[in-house]
């Protein structure tokens, strides 16, 4: 599979050290430079094969086979330059996504951390480290598509960007084998191509005519509401003219044409293009007054950014706006705007499951679309008509015809399920009125927060066959939960039992259900904060009680450790119940290490005998 998309933005991919070059490098550097990565790869296992090779020639040899989309042999050479000091942040990057397109999410999540390490201010970082186990949520939502190779439309060689104007579908192909090849992955240059659509299905494919197409790269189109003017993408070509940057790479531009006669004639550059960065991947919106697109232009967030700019009546643009909520330190590429003004999108740094992703972004939060519309592979060109709930993406998946190839999407009708959430007393069974509840995924997203009314219950809409964790409150309770189950055969009811909050005030302690800690660890667990706000509204309500907190550990690790390690966890236990609004004086903390367990592991002990051991007490020192 190769990744076709990246010849629009060449600049992209990571250099390594400069420093690093020598006489043996330069033949293989030469074509790296160039961006013929298929030569590149030859020159640099050329070296290895002759004991030349150093961590210099391995990054150049990893990112080549990264740019061409064979991820196993990426991150075969990714390894062995992740002990190299001077590794570049963005090839422990590329190695994360090369292992995740692989399979090895474990490996993956732990190439994310060393990355994060790098840079913590990365919003691809960021993101990770919030949810670092979203990949399991990712692969068993349920689906919200289905997804089917289009069939002969697609060729040997890379076909994407299917797009329709009317009864034609159009879409960029490197099938034309009279162009000379690319030096990037040894395909033919890419043209634009037509087909006639017919109740979803797709005819003959042909040059577009007219003068859109040249020797050189063509690639995604947008049109205007009348299909009279069409937007598309091309290398810096116009006029006979191939200009290139100051470090001799030609980038790509944004041109229009118009149709008379049938034909696509008066080609126009855009008046933002540039010889020393690209601007490509145009998207215009229902009402034409809106274009985006895709650039690495000065002053972006990442190595492609989503831009927008005005397109005026009298034929005229604004300046363009970089579309700062989507964009990361990553690629953002590949904008769609559906009629209802839904920004579809593809992006390697937002978190995904490996190369790039369709997203959507809606009412300020941006979402993956899931499989099966993505893949281990490059998913991108998402383009969707809402009216008649199809479009289509490319991808590089495995189980294509040839590099790139295109796919039928066609929408599932929704599926909705009405959840009824009781909230009662737990002695007494009569409903709490006013109690909050908040509904969760199975990542523990918050979805949503309401209040019961006057008998005691709340709705939240969920999807078909979803899990569901709720939590209830309600000021002099226990907090409650439950889990929920959504199915077809919904209406589905649930009812949460609020025990009142003198039941956990003992004589000389509160009675919390057990706080865990994973092994060696100290952090406060979804769970453990759940309970920790049980202990705040005891504290809130006795406002002279004083708390001592006592945390333990298990019987492994050393005394000294486990002693500091316990005062770790009273510490964090503190902090938390601090940071809830309970002034420092009236709690406090104290590490006991292994030496009050409840369970005697001198015989030895389960993980789960263990694991009681590792907890924390709550002592009320004052009343």
């Amino acid at each position: 599979m190769k990744k076709i998309y990246l010849f629009i933005f060449a600049l992209t991919v990571s250099t390594a050290t400069l420093t690093a070059q020598n006489k043996d490098t330069k033949a293989a550097d030469k074509h790296y430079d160039r961006l013929e990565y298929t030569e590149a790869i030859e020159d640099y296992e050329r070296l290895i094969a002759r004991g030349k090779a150093d961590s210099y020639v391995y990054e150049r040899l990893a990112n080549s086979y990264y740019n061409i989309n064979d991820t196993e042999k990426a991150a075969t050479y990714y390894k062995r330059i992740m002990t190299d000091s001077n590794v570049d942040a963005e090839s422990v990057y590329n190695y994360a996504q090369s292992l995740k397109a692989n399979g090895d999410f474990s490996g993956s999540n732990d190439i994310m951390k060393k990355f994060a390490g790098m840079k913590p201010r990365d919003k691809r970082a960021q993101e990770f480290m919030k949810n670092p186990d979203y990949i399991p949520g990712l692969l068993n939502n349920t689906p919200q598509f289905t997804v089917e190779n289009a069939g002969d439309i697609n060729s040997e060689f890379s076909e994407f960007g299917g797009t329709m104007s009317g009864n034609t579908m159009y879409f960029s192909s490197a099938r034309n084998t009279k162009r000379r090849d690319y030096g990037w992955n040894d395909q033919p240059f890419l043209d634009v191509y037509a087909a006639n659509w017919t109740d979803g299905t797709i005819g003959s494919a042909e040059l577009i005519p007219g003068d859109v197409n040249t020797k050189f790269h063509e690639g995604t189109v947008a049109f205007s509401a009348d299909g009279k003017r069409i937007y598309f993408d091309r290398n810096n070509y116009f006029k006979g003219k191939y200009q290139k940057d100051e470090d001799g790479v030609n980038q790509l531009n944004l041109y229009t044409a118009e149709l008379v006669n049938g034909k696509w004639v008066d080609v126009k550059p855009l008046p933002f293009n540039s010889s020393e960065y690209s601007t490509g991947h145009p998207c215009l919106s229902k009402d034409g007054k809106t274009l985006y697109f895709v650039s690495d232009m000065p002053g972006g967030k990442g190595m492609a950014d989503i831009y927008m700019v005005s397109v005026n009546a009298d034929g005229t643009y604004g300046s363009p706006q970089n579309v700062e909520a989507v964009n990361t330190e990553g690629k953002e590429v590949f904008p769609h705007i559906a009629d209802s003004g839904t920004l579809f999108f593809s992006s390697d740094g937002h978190p995904g499951l490996g190369g790039l992703d369709v997203f959507k972004a809606e009412g300020g939060k941006i979402t993956n679309m899931g499989v099966p519309v993505n893949s281990g592979g490059d998913d991108f060109a998402f383009m969707y008509d809402e009216a008649s709930m199809s479009g289509f993406v490319s991808s590089d998946r495995e189980g294509g015809k040839g590099s790139d190839d295109i796919y039928q999407v066609a929408g599932i009708p929704p599926c909705d399920v009405n959840m009824m959430i009781t909230v009662v007393d737990g002695d007494t069974g009569a409903p709490l009125a006013d109690a909050k509840v908040d509904i969760f995924d199975a990542s523990r997203n918050r979805l949503g927060s309401k209040m019961t009314d006057g008998n005691g219950m709340v709705e939240f809409m969920g999807e078909c066959d979803m899990n569901y964790s709720l939590t209830a409150e309600k000021a002099e309770y226990e907090s409650g939960t439950a889990m929920a189950s959504s199915s077809e055969n919904g209406p589905y009811e649930v009812r949460i039992a609020l025990n009142p909050i003198e039941e956990i005030i003992q004589e000389d302690r509160v009675v919390l259900e057990p706080i865990f800690f994973d092994f060696d660890k100290a952090n406060i667990k979804p769970q453990a904060a759940f309970e920790l706000d049980k202990l705040v509204q005891v504290m809130k309500k006795y406002p002279e009680m004083v708390i001592r907190v006592e945390s333990h550990t298990d019987s492994r690790g050393g005394n000294r450790y486990n002693m500091q390690l316990s005062e770790r966890r009273a510490q964090s236990s503190v902090q938390y119940v601090i940071s809830q609004g309970i002034d420092a004086s009236r709690i406090s903390g104290i590490g006991k290490g292994k030496t009050e367990p409840l369970v005697d592991c001198s015989g030895g002990c389960t993980d789960e005998q263990h694991q009681q051991n590792r907890r924390s007490d709550f002592i009320i020192v004052k009343k």
